[in-house]
């Protein structure tokens, strides 16, 4: 599997963080695994900060 990298500013980390706990608590409430949006959660919040220029 190829791996893929996602660059985001700080407003689209700040907002996938939420979408993603609202996923996962919906998640819960229908009985389901969240083991998915877990690992997703996980890497997000560890992820490394990279500086990008644009030019």
């Amino acid at each position: 599997m190829k791996k893929q990298h996602l660059c985001l500013d700080y407003n689209e980390w700040r907002l996938i963080i939420p979408c993603l706990m609202g996923l996962r608590n919906s998640l819960i409430v229908e009985g389901r695994y969240t083991d998915c949006v877990d690992e997703l959660i996980e890497k997000y919040v560890h992820a490394r900060t990279v500086k990008v220029k644009i030019r």
